[in-house]
């Protein structure tokens, strides 16, 4: 026994679950265990351990209830509609762009196949994945090859369906087995995905390392909060509509039952007429109730209104709602929001260069020869004129231009490229200097000059 195995018995021990094939560079997928490992205990919580039990006989109800719950309200709400989509439609702002540290032209037509053939280039694929990212809190994209092996479509399958294959560990059990679907029906296996077939991107999942917790929507936590919302919203409408018509109360002192039932019935029988007027012979009156006539008695819906939004990443101002809401406290919600926003791209971006790297694999490519990354194009939702500006203060100082191209979302390679054609063809500045391959641009920046005490910018060529 050498030294180290005294020291890691751990070293001598394969576990109990089946192990994966051992290689010199540890586990070539994510998720994907060693042959050997020193971890113990267990990753999950007590209560998951006995749920991942009963999910390998049949569906998930907890996840499929939320996901139920979440596509009924983007189907009533319009405001939850709007959020789901306007936080999509952020999340893959741009597009996707490969970039480079050393410019690779294999590498790079690789990903202009890559991107076609999957349809990555098409603004309704990015947004249906983001979509659905966003109301099912998961992602589980089938990596389909063609007959040459080829990774020909990322197909996105209905989350509540698809279970992972996790022992009590939290681990999966078999990497070939990873991932089950199952009929809602029966709950029989409609079909079995390894680790390498079916990519599952979870989106802030109870714990990230327990492998069977699937992710949450971004809309999970406020559920309960819709429904009291729609329910006292539906009683405001009924109230109001109960409560419109005018109602005048008779006061007749002294009057008999007999005498007041006689100019009850005399009153209701001129009803029919445009105005009626009342004649009194005793001491009385007519005196007008008023319905719900002013809008600032629903304070019980503003509140719900307001728990509602605070649950969700999209301030209340940007969906319309700007009543009592300074401009600067929107700017700083709104920064929020980008946050939330970068976060989702993240796990978005993540997903597809997972495929991308299988596709090169598959292609007898190794995927970490370059270092490259697959990222969305604009990081934050920027006016084009703040990402300008943003950029040129990186350039003033000192970052290297192919990354001050990368953050506007160019592909610095491409443009590098088509800088050098239109230097040889034609150069707008002989003289050396010019914003050309070769020249520099002179930026200044002044702080405390800008807007809002920002600092501000100007540029100068030559």
């Amino acid at each position: 026994m050498s030294l180290l195995q005294r020291f890691f018995p751990w070293l001598n021990a394969t576990g109990s679950r089946t192990p994966a094939a051992p290689t010199e560079t540890g586990p070539t997928l994510p998720n994907e265990s060693p042959y050997i490992t020193s971890e113990q205990g267990l990753r999950t919580t007590p209560e998951n351990q006995l749920k991942y039990l009963y999910r390998l006989m049949w569906v998930d109800y907890d996840v499929r209830n939320t996901i139920m719950d979440i596509r009924r309200m983007d189907r009533l709400d319009p405001r939850v509609k709007r959020v789901h989509r306007r936080i999509a439609r952020d999340a893959i702002k741009g597009g996707l762009v490969l970039t480079q540290i050393t410019d690779s032209p294999t590498l790079r037509a690789a990903w202009a196949t890559f991107n076609r053939r999957l349809q990555l280039n098409r603004v309704e694929k990015l947004k249906s994945d983001a979509v659905g990212l966003v109301m099912e809190g998961n992602l589980p994209l089938q990596m389909v090859l063609d007959e040459s092996y080829r990774v020909s479509a990322a197909i996105r399958m209905p989350s509540e369906t698809i279970l992972p294959n996790v022992d009590s560990a939290g681990r999966y059990i078999d990497p070939a087995a990873a991932h089950f679907q199952l009929e809602l029906a029966t709950g029989a296996k409609v079909a079995t995905f390894p680790l390498w077939q079916l990519f599952l991107a979870r989106f802030d999942p109870d714990n990230f390392d327990d492998l069977g917790a699937m992710g949450r929507p971004f809309l999970d936590a406020t559920r309960s909060t819709w429904k009291k919302l729609q329910m006292t919203e539906e009683d405001l409408v009924i109230r109001r509509r109960t409560r419109a018509p005018l109602r005048l109360a008779h006061v007749l002192e002294g009057a008999t039952p007999e005498q007041l039932d006689m100019y009850r019935s005399q009153v209701e029988k001129d009803q029919s007429e445009i105005t009626t007027d009342y004649y009194l012979n005793r001491k009385g009156g007519v005196t007008s109730i008023q319905g719900d006539v002013a809008l600032h008695q629903i304070a019980d819906v503003t509140h719900l209104l307001d728990s509602f939004f605070a649950g969700t990443p999209l301030p209340k101002g940007m969906v319309g709602y700007t009543d009592g809401l300074a401009r600067d406290i929107l700017e700083d919600l709104k920064r929020d929001y980008y946050e939330e926003v970068d976060s989702l791209q993240d796990t978005l971006s993540f997903t597809y260069e997972w495929a991308f790297r299988l596709d090169l694999l598959l292609q007898g490519i190794n995927p970490d020869a370059d270092e490259f990354a697959i990222t969305i194009a604009e990081r934050q939702t920027e006016t084009p004129n703040q990402t300008a500006d943003r950029a040129l203060k990186w350039q003033a100082l000192g970052l290297p231009r192919g990354t001050v191209w990368e953050e506007l979302g160019f592909n610095a390679t491409e443009i590098r490229e088509r800088l050098e054609e239109e230097a040889k063809d034609y150069d707008p500045y002989p003289a050396p200097g010019g914003d050309v391959p070769g020249g520099t641009s002179r930026v200044k920046i002044t702080p405390g000059n800008g807007r809002k005490g920002e600092s501000g910018t100007s540029i100068a060529n030559g």
